[in-house]
């Protein structure tokens, strides 16, 4: 039986990426996340030794701790966590339980932007549609639950990024961006290591719309409908976004648990 403060690799994989997935911080030691830099996505660094640090971190959100083997920096972890009040758990068999477990994502730390002020700042085109807004859910759901997301003129993205140290994307002549036939979407998947089943379909349907391809899947003139439509509804982007990331959560459940459903109402009904 698993101990009540303890979460397997399973049940963890099925949190990542919704809405719902608890803060996950890597406690290993210095010594040990140098000999396998990566982190499970969304996670963040932390001390095992700065337990009060983490609980103003946390600011009461649930948290998964995962150390190199699920032992004794984790488990002691999350057992000051719980006594603090925090539902705590620590991941079983730790980083390298995640390592070694088939289809397990992982994130190079080493791709991921420094933190401004304690998050990863980007900085986009304003008035966005599809990429402006499918990237900010990708990094918020993968990367970095506290991104914050800036949306400037055209013209002043590259400086705006110079100027305040935020990193660009979906413009020209910028790291993350279109390659290609494919967009921007598709770019941070490939640089950030995020290769699985669900994540490859929602990039064909976020490419077929973002490049007006919509041969590459049946859901991209859809996509690009209520892109537009949002577009139109919001005035203020960082509005938009939000509304947008409501949009994204639902595509991604429908790309990994529900795109083979149909709907055929009422059944038996006549051609």
């Amino acid at each position: 039986m698993p101990a009540p403060d303890e979460m397997t690799v399973a049940q963890l994989d099925r949190l990542i990426g919704t809405p719902n997935c608890p803060a996950i911080v890597d406690v290993s030691t210095d010594a040990d996340f140098a000999a396998d830099p990566f982190l499970i996505p969304g996670a963040f660094r932390h001390p095992h030794s700065e337990p009060q640090a983490l609980v103003a971190r946390l600011g009461g959100q649930p948290v998964v701790a995962s150390c190199q083997q699920g032992r004794k920096l984790s488990q002691g972890l999350v057992a000051w966590l719980r006594a603090e009040g925090i539902s705590a758990h620590y991941l079983s068999g730790g980083m390298f339980a995640w390592r070694d477990t088939p289809g397990s994502l992982r994130v190079p730390a080493a791709v991921i932007p420094a933190p401004i002020g304690g998050a990863t700042l980007w900085v986009t085109r304003h008035r966005p549609k599809i990429d402006r807004i499918a990237c900010p859910w990708l990094i918020r759901r993968f990367i970095d639950p506290g991104a914050r997301f800036l949306f400037v003129a055209p013209a002043e993205v590259v400086g705006v990024a110079e100027r305040f140290g935020a990193t660009p994307f979906d413009v020209e002549g910028v790291h993350f961006s279109h390659r290609g036939e494919t967009c921007t979407f598709d770019t941070m998947l490939a640089e950030f290591a995020l290769s699985s089943p669900a994540l490859a379909r929602l990039a064909l349907v976020i490419r077929g719309a973002d490049t007006d391809r919509h041969d590459l899947h049946p859901a991209a003139a859809g996509l690009l409908a209520i892109s537009v439509g949002l577009s139109r509804q919001y005035r203020d982007d960082t509005a938009q976004l939000q509304a947008g990331i409501a949009l994204y959560d639902a595509l991604y459940r429908w790309a990994r648990d529900g795109f083979d459903e149909g709907h055929d109402w009422p059944a038996g009904r006549s051609a």
